[in-house]
């Protein structure tokens, strides 16, 4: 296979020989392929990016721990990842060629970039409403933190100042306006993390990129049968998977749209999310963890706009940019969520506390 490294292939047991393999999936980070076998059984066959995932290992024991958790649990094979061990008893092949790990591919399943319809938005929610259940008596202190301080807004909010102070490509008198308003949010973007330090939030097993793709559905039912793409398990907070879900499937516009009027925040789309959430993991949460759930879709929102400009104030070196000012729109079209979501707190309050009962 001119894809995968001979000395790859021939390190894991498949079932048969490896004779098509192609890349697979909209992954940016990892290089994905499916393999096909000549017993016709189907691989996923990935090089893990060690330059984004600086520690594969402890990566790697994260995913492990937690599917043979989810597998205890589970009747069937298509509702948890398998990985393939090498034939010498080992998850990984880490050598000349690369980091690389093989799954078993798991048939009859889809993955959505966007809902076809607004029952596939419900459906993600129930999926990682299962997944934040079935780990819910995981002890999520005993994963490694595999990209330190990821959801920590006070060091995201340290790391914003020092952007907007050394103002490298003199762009922080332009966005003044936008430096001003994530500012004068300090105060309740470091709630979540306030409210951990004093127990007042359990810690949890989080996925930590709960996009729509990461859910995997059933090809002809579209309902979720497995959580994928596990790089970014680590310990946090249930309210981080949550947020960071309505901060990209609640808003009426793409995350880069440059038109701001057409930007808003779904209460609709946020109510049929925690709905979905709730049903699959309500009684795995405590009152105040239900009671912040509104504050963790803000609060992502919030971090995830001061990354994008903080990028923008830095010269766009992290998220990758397809036009000039893409970052920065994409920062704007954040604080208007933002706003969006303080004028609707009450709405997304009652619809928590209807979705709970």
């Amino acid at each position: 296979m001119k894809n995968i490294p001979a000395s790859i292939l021939s390190a894991f047991p498949f079932e048969g020989e490896i004779i098509d393999s192609f890349r697979y999936g909209d992954g940016h980070i990892n290089d994905t392929f499916k393999g096909v076998s000549s017993s016709g059984k189907e691989y996923l066959i990935q090089r893990i990016n060690t330059k984004v995932f600086t520690r594969p290992v402890e990566l790697m024991e994260n995913i492990i721990a937690v599917t043979a958790h989810i597998r205890r649990q589970v009747t069937s094979t298509r509702n948890c990842l398998n990985l393939l061990y090498t034939k010498d008893g080992a998850s990984y092949i880490d050598g000349p060629d690369g980091f690389w790990r093989v799954y078993d591919f798991i048939p009859g399943t889809i993955c959505l970039n966007l809902p076809e319809t607004p029952d596939d938005f419900y459906q993600s929610a129930v999926g990682f409403g299962i997944f934040q259940r079935q780990l819910a008596d995981f002890p999520a202190e005993t994963l490694h933190e595999t990209i330190p301080d990821f959801h920590n807004t006070r060091d995201r909010y340290a790391k914003f100042k020092a952007a907007v102070a050394a103002d490298k490509c003199g762009r922080a008198a332009s966005v003044q306006k936008e430096i001003d308003f994530y500012l004068s949010e300090e105060e309740d973007g470091g709630r979540l993390v306030q409210m951990l330090e004093q127990d007042a939030l359990p810690l949890r097993v989080t996925h930590n990129d709960t996009k729509l793709n990461n859910v995997l559905l059933d090809a002809e039912t579209h309902k979720p049968l497995c959580i994928i793409d596990l790089d970014t398990v680590m310990p946090g907070l249930s309210l981080y998977d949550f947020g960071d879900s309505i901060r990209f499937g609640a808003s009426t516009a793409a995350e880069d749209e440059p038109d701001l009027s057409k930007v808003r925040m779904s209460i609709e789309l946020f109510r049929l999310y925690t709905e979905g959430f709730l049903f699959a993991c309500g009684s795995s949460l405590t009152q105040n963890e239900l009671d912040a759930l509104p504050l963790g879709a803000k609060t992502m929102t919030l971090e995830c706009g001061m990354r994008f400009l903080t990028d923008y104030l830095e010269g766009d070196t992290y998220f990758r940019i397809d036009r000039p000012q893409q970052n920065l729109d994409r920062s704007r079209t954040h604080i208007k969520l933002v706003q969006d979501m303080e004028r609707q707190w009450d709405a997304m309050q009652r619809a928590v506390k209807e979705a709970a009962q």
